[in-house]
């Protein structure tokens, strides 16, 4: 007999939300597509650690690659929400990109926090 389908909790949800590589990336992705043209320096910073993030996730390492999404997508929430933006700008494209990035940035915070807080190292573990 087959057991029936196990539920995930909302915090189980957003723990292998921030275990995952692709949330990384996607907002490495919206990040460059909104400060590349015109080039923007300081923002540009951030999609290199994240995809190296991305890298640390594939190659075994979600914890601490959980840790560094949510340090630096709350990073760049800080820095994206310094600029006002009125209300005709927030329904362009150039907003709405600006907007799903910022709700990007809020569950890679929860999602990568909740990964690192609660995460196993599993060789430090075999080690003890």
């Amino acid at each position: 007999m087959a057991d029936p389908p196990t539920q995930t909790s909302i915090l189980q949800s957003l723990r292998n939300w921030g275990e995952h590589s692709v949330p990384p990336t996607l907002l490495a992705t919206l990040i460059t597509a909104q400060h590349a043209r015109p080039f923007q320096p300081l923002p540009m910073m951030f999609p290199p650690v994240l995809l190296f993030s991305s890298y640390l996730n594939l190659s075994g390492f979600q914890t601490d690659a959980g840790g560094i999404t949510a340090a630096w997508s709350g990073l760049y929430a800080l820095l994206a929400m310094r600029r006002k933006q009125g209300i005709k700008n927030k329904f362009s494209v150039r907003g709405v990109v600006r907007g799903a990035s910022l709700a990007l940035c809020g569950a890679n915070v929860v999602g990568g926090g909740l990964a690192y807080v609660f995460g196993r190292r599993e060789k430090e573990e075999e080690a003890k």
